[in-house]
């Protein structure tokens, strides 16, 4: 970066994005109460929302992790952009034009890296899309779309386009739009040649793949000629922004609809994704040329919000392939606080040519929820053994428990392992169902890896390491503590109500170091005075004032945190006041008095005459704050 953007336009980029829609961008957000929403938190794994925005502040914190600032720290962590990378992105989306000092604005020297290969997956999928809209030479591909049901206006929805059999059409393109070979190759949409930089993608139909936030980040190739020796299906190689293990084809535009029904329908290519979309099924995505794994999960879970109720459905082919992938997406079932489906069409068809052949409602029956994929798993399982030998029932047990211990509900694992004894042929129900429940009993044991493997003895509980908690542990049943955190939640969200009183209170009066440290920070970005005035740049002040990034995180963990009384008004907020000023004004008697007592043994008259003047006045103070409470402040 060559050179610092403006402070004035990164105020005006933070202003002018709401915190609550960008991150509802990537997860599902809902009501918190006190103005705050929740939803479960992207840098860490959780099965209970612990991740509050404030939008009234700008600002999100994790209680579960400590992560937390202002819109642009989210946007840094989440997608690892620089600062300067954040704000040009926020800046784009809000048409902010975005000054930079010490030598100008030069847009194809100064923005970040990622930031330059976002843009040049754009220009190259509008690119890609009008050749296949206009080239002659497209008309292959326009057949290839055409025979499977997808006409030029679903091309245009999901941006599918053509890349030229020549050498280097995009290259030279990309290069005339300010791109430098080395963008070009470290973007993937480049290769080394022997004379240079050439096209990755010649001479196929191109899908463009954007991440959740719905910028392109990678594309998928089909193969369209019998000459091309590649393979079926080519992706963009691994780049500093397409990890294919974590995108998701078509959550752009499915993430809403997923959010808002709880479910999800999980397909194996682009063109069923297409298919379940125009056929009303819009919670359909595919993963991109690699299995459904980990990372996909975490998409997902933030969007259902591990909602009991959720559903999500995967379609397979029905031959060997389909069934392995299915089984390999069991093994991560239990990640996911949803139930889990596999819809398998008749004939072993898949979505599109299931919609060719019989329609869009046959598609949308298809994904209604039908089998289990823990009892599609098990029926994979049991079909292996011979079943008429008590060898062969045994064997088919010790695989099968562990898939049914698994299952979340307990009353669902007892009925599912009665059932698995029937599909056994063991007649001794019971022992079927200690079986499980032995097994699961293990798992929970080993801290939730998964049941003993048949043999080993039961190992001893492995707790979950716990997150790192910024500054010293506090006891918040201490009232001590607990009033002084609620104050502090006053002083930062509703400034007005503690005006000017708060702004007269010593760093000393706060007894737990890290609200101390808030306490001096807020004196230091101006005093809730300053928060009365302009209330958005207050936060970003005290922030900015803080010393470290713990007593950062402290201030944006009060920031968003709710205050403990559902009705705040002046009178809570100077019950608060007084409760703080009280306790410290205790705490000076103890000290003024221990004073005396040493200075009665010999002491100086005149110091020990000012000595008990002090205590009186302190007396005297204390009083009227007991009788009178805030009006004596």
């Amino acid at each position: 970066m060559a050179g610092r953007i403006n402070d004035e336009d990164v105020k005006a980029v933070r202003d002018a994005v709401p915190i609550d829609a960008v991150v509802s961008e990537y997860l599902q957000l809902r009501n918190a109460g006190g103005g705050n929403l929740k939803g479960l938190c992207p840098f860490h794994d959780e099965k209970s929302p612990s991740f509050q925005v404030s939008p009234s502040k700008g600002l999100f914190h994790c209680f579960g992790c400590q992560e937390g600032g202002d819109t642009i720290t989210f946007v840094m962590k989440v997608d690892h952009l620089s600062f300067s990378e954040a704000v040009e992105r926020l800046a784009a989306q809000a048409g902010i034009t975005l000054r930079y000092e010490e030598g100008g604005y030069n847009p194809a020297h100064q923005r970040g890296e990622r930031i330059r290969l976002v843009e040049a997956h754009k220009i190259a999928a509008e690119w890609y899309a009008e050749q296949l809209a206009t080239s002659p030479e497209a008309e292959t591909g326009r057949i290839f779309l055409a025979e499977r049901g997808f006409d030029q206006a679903a091309a245009v929805h999901f941006g599918v386009g053509y890349s030229p059999q020549g050498w280097d059409h995009l290259t030279r393109y990309l290069r005339g739009k300010g791109f430098t070979d080395k963008e070009l190759i470290l973007s993937g949409l480049s290769q080394e040649g022997r004379r240079g930089p050439i096209d990755r993608f010649r001479g196929r139909l191109m899908w463009p793949i954007r991440d959740i936030g719905g910028e392109v980040v990678g594309f998928g190739a089909r193969k369209l000629y019998e000459a091309d020796n590649g393979p079926k299906y080519l992706n963009t190689p691994e780049t500093a922004i397409y990890k294919k293990s974590q995108v998701l084809y078509g959550i752009d535009l499915a993430k809403k609809d997923i959010a808002k029904s709880s479910r999800a329908v999980v397909v194996e290519g682009y063109t069923d994704v297409m298919a379940c979309h125009l056929a009303g099924v819009t919670t359909a995505i595919a993963t991109c040329g690699t299995a459904f794994g980990g990372d996909h999960i975490k998409i997902l879970r933030r969007l259902l919000m591990d909602n009991g109720s959720a559903r999500v459905i995967f379609t397979f082919d029905g031959d060997a392939a389909g069934q392995k992938a299915a089984l390999r997406a069991f093994e991560d079932d239990q990640k996911f606080a949803a139930e889990t489906y596999i819809a398998i069409a008749p004939d072993g068809m898949d979505p599109c040519d299931l919609r060719l052949a019989k329609g869009d409602e046959a598609v949308a029956d298809l994904v209604e929820p039908r089998t289990p994929l823990f009892e599609f798993a098990l029926r994979q399982i049991v079909r292996r053994y011979d079943l008429d030998t008590p060898a062969g029932r045994a064997a088919a047990l010790d695989e099968a428990a562990p898939v049914v211990a698994r299952i979340k509900n307990s009353g669902a694992q007892h009925e599912v392992a009665v059932q698995l004894a029937g599909m056994l042929g063991i007649l001794d129900t019971q022992f079927v169902v200690k079986r499980v429940a032995q097994l699961a009993r293990w798992a929970r044991d080993r801290g939730g890896k998964g049941p003993a493997p048949a043999g080993r003895p039961r190992q001893p509980y492995e707790a979950a390491p716990r997150p790192a908690v910024s500054g010293p542990a506090l006891t918040l049943r201490n009232p001590v503590y607990a009033t002084e955190r609620e104050l502090l939640k006053l002083a930062l969200q509703r400034p007005e109500l503690v005006c000017p009183a708060f702004d007269a209170y010593g760093v000393d009066e706060f007894t737990a170091a890290p609200y101390a440290a808030v306490r001096q920070a807020i004196l230091d970005a101006g005093g809730v005075e300053y928060g009365v005035r302009d209330p958005q740049e207050y936060l970003v002040r005290v922030r900015e004032a803080a010393p470290d990034d713990t007593v950062r995180a402290m201030v944006t963990e009060l920031a968003v945190e709710a205050i403990m009384r559902r009705t705040v008004d002046e009178a809570y907020a100077g019950e608060q006041l007084v409760w703080v000023r009280r306790r410290a004004v205790d705490r000076r008697i103890e000290d003024v008095q221990s004073t005396l007592t040493r200075l009665a043994n010999g002491g100086d008259p005149a110091q020990l005459a000012a000595v008990q003047n002090e205590l009186w006045v302190l007396q005297q103070y204390g009083q009227a704050l007991r009788e009178r409470g805030a009006a004596a402040l």
